[in-house]
């Protein structure tokens, strides 16, 4: 039901509070998540608190209660291995760790059996969640070598790319990319996006393909590139 940074912030609140009984302020929130602004720790308090998790008590400064914990709160402080992107908007069930599966040679089979993470904002980012969905086929010259997963897109912000809604695009692993090209950005570790990269000055510039959508400035510090697009299937109905 949480995003992992809602889950870190809960579960950072909730030892402080066993530590001192006072919850924390939310500059140590803010830097605990390493987050650019408390207006990010803002947005997870509300979610916390419209899921049930926490609640705000009137009239007292600072004033926070813990409500409940997540059912897998022993197995979320379990370390992770392996490659797991982050993406957005799946079954909303506790993100399990993924296998990413790499290809293989041409010659043992003319198909790739790659994962579906999910779904991607091709518009407004939203929580960024870990979900294996299922699996789909890709036909092997597609992809490649490396890593890889898929993603369901929603929206119409890189329509003039010829990406729609309800395709699914193919995202080769990388955490790096090189102007023009199409990612996955990873917003303050907590929104992703499908949007053509781009460099101004020392910043990064996250641009839409579609004049409807404004192109989105950030510190090079607050995105995480997640990978790169290199194939999409559509499917008519």
């Amino acid at each position: 039901m949480l995003t992992r940074k809602q889950q870190e912030l809960l579960l950072f609140i909730h030892e402080r509070m066993k530590e001192s009984g006072v919850p924390p302020s939310f500059d140590e929130m803010k830097d605990a998540l390493d987050l650019a602004s408390k207006s990010g720790i803002h947005r997870l308090i509300t979610a916390l608190e419209e899921r049930g998790f926490i609640r705000r008590l009137p009239n007292r400064a600072r004033a926070l209660e813990v409500i409940k914990l997540p059912e897998a709160y022993t197995q979320s402080l379990q370390p992770r291995r392996g490659f797991s992107p982050s993406v957005i908007e799946g079954s909303l069930g506790k993100p399990p760790a993924p296998s990413v599966v790499k290809a293989p040679s041409e010659e043992r089979s003319p198909s790739v059996t790659v994962p579906v993470m999910g779904r991607i904002a091709a518009g407004v980012p939203i929580s960024a969640i870990q979900n294996n969905t299922h699996d789909i086929s890709v036909p092997h010259e597609m992809i490649g070598s490396g890593e890889h997963y898929a993603l369901e897109v929603k929206g119409d912000s890189m329509i003039d790319a010829g990406i729609l809604d309800g395709d699914t695009v193919i995202i080769r692993n990388a955490s790096n990319a090189n102007p023009g090209d199409i990612v996955v950005a990873l917003v303050d570790d907590e929104e992703a996006t499908l949007k053509r990269f781009r460099r101004r000055g020392a910043s990064i510039a996250l641009e839409a393909a579609n004049p409807a959508y404004e192109t989105r400035i950030f510190g090079p510090d607050r995105v995480k590139i997640q990978g790169k697009l290199v194939g999409l299937i559509r499917r008519y109905h």
